[in-house]
């Protein structure tokens, strides 16, 4: 049995819990001053002070690390990303740039369409080649559980093929991906006026075959003006429900439509983007255990207003952060910018981020039970930093500073 002790942290951050953490709760992030974690096999076994914890165990028979003048952290989740795709859309950040909107550029077969002639048009091999130069990035900044969309195929045969992929890279990669079925992502032009007959193919001879093969844990759609509604959401959302997904929502990014308020009716587990959530939404939001997933670089990458993160914590809601990673509105992974932007542009605290990429991510994707914090039964992800302080974090604003990652209890990056 392999066995880790991690000692001596300047701070031991453990964000302790097994269920969300709402409104001022964010705060309480578990710090011990000179911590230590103890770990046998992929599990954490005991945490506490270096002092206290070294008088129940025999360093001899353990690997160690000093972790003097670094903080300790349960790896990062990013609990929202397209990660599988074919293609880029770099022109299209550039006519952005010039003050072409998003919608616009989607009308003109621009946006999502353009990936999926691409996405339709990679093998299960490329996916798969790609996905590990991706998932091995996110390794390097600290994100030890991703989540992983599909919806860049819109047909039977793509959506099947990006889940198979997710499919196949958990079975080789170190981050463990979380898979999500997207197939109302959008709307083709073949499908303008009848997206209703769309999302009726979507149920019927996609989610329906996703689910018996076991492809996907959650469900999702784009519920927003111009693409699918809130009945038509409604009626996905319940289908995948029934197939025994777990369901997700992209919500109220563009247009305050509502789907802020459908996600907590039907039990989202989370309620993603909410740039234009309603003063009633986010009332309803608190009140439930639907995480408000925030998605800060897409807001950046669009030049559009934030999502009123400090406004939803101080109301009561369960905030998570991602990055939203995929290849038209928002191509970054970083989860340092995702750190400064929330800092600088949305007025959530070093501990609120730290919770809302922990503990509340790890509940927007239904693992708050295992992972993201650090407390003993929980699978030991565990990231060092090469400062001795969290508030280095937004200090060196979109930079990485994570030094080490502990991936179910074994050192896959850094010494």
């Amino acid at each position: 049995m392999k066995r880790l002790i991690i000692k001596n942290a300047s701070e031991l951050i453990t964000c302790k819990g097994k269920s969300p953490k709402h409104g001022k709760d964010m705060s309480d992030i578990g710090l011990i001053k000179n911590g230590c974690v103890v770990v046998e096999a992929d599990k954490i076994v005991d945490v506490g002070a270096t002092d206290d914890i070294l008088k129940k165990y025999d360093e001899y028979d353990y690997a160690v690390i000093d972790a003097k003048d670094k903080a300790v952290l349960p790896g990062f989740i990013d609990s929202h990303t397209h990660l599988i795709f074919g293609g880029y859309r770099a022109d299209e950040f550039s006519w952005r740039m010039r003050g072409d909107n998003y919608m616009s550029i989607m009308e003109r077969g621009g946006g999502i369409t353009s990936t999926v002639r691409a996405t339709r048009n990679t093998s299960l091999e490329e996916f798969v080649e790609v996905g590990k130069k991706r998932l091995d990035k996110i390794l390097d900044m600290g994100v030890t559980t991703v989540e992983g969309k599909s919806g860049y195929g819109l047909d039977y045969e793509t959506e099947i093929r990006q889940l198979e992929a997710m499919q196949k890279l958990n079975e080789i990669h170190s981050v463990d991906i979380v898979p999500t079925f997207l197939g109302p992502h959008s709307v083709l032009p073949e499908y303008k006026g009848r997206e209703d007959f769309f999302i009726d193919f979507m149920i019927n001879e996609v989610l329906n075959k996703v689910a018996e093969k076991n492809l996907a844990e959650f469900a999702d759609i784009f519920c927003e003006k111009n693409v699918f509604s809130i009945e038509q959401s409604r009626k996905f959302l319940t289908a995948a429900k029934h197939a025994g997904l777990k369901l997700k929502i992209h919500a109220d990014e563009m247009v305050q439509l509502g789907g802020t308020e459908l996600a907590v009716e039907l039990g989202c587990v989370s309620a993603d983007h909410l740039l234009q959530a309603s003063d009633e939404g986010i009332k309803k939001l608190s009140a439930s255990n639907t995480i408000a997933t925030l998605l800060p670089a897409t807001a950046f990458c669009l030049k559009e207003e934030y999502a009123r993160g400090r406004h939803m914590i101080d109301s009561g809601c369960a905030v998570a952060l991602a990055t939203d990673f995929n290849p038209g509105s928002c191509f970054t992974n970083s989860i340092p910018l995702i750190i400064a932007l929330a800092a600088l542009h949305m007025n959530m605290s070093i501990e609120e981020i730290i919770t809302a990429l922990t503990v509340n991510a790890a509940a927007a994707v239904n693992r708050s039970d295992t992972i993201g914090s650090i407390e003993i039964g929980k699978k030991a992800d565990i990231i060092i930093l090469e400062y001795p302080s969290i508030n280095f974090l937004p200090y060196h604003a979109t930079v990485n500073i994570v030094e080490t990652v502990i991936k179910n209890g074994q050192i896959v990056r850094g010494k």
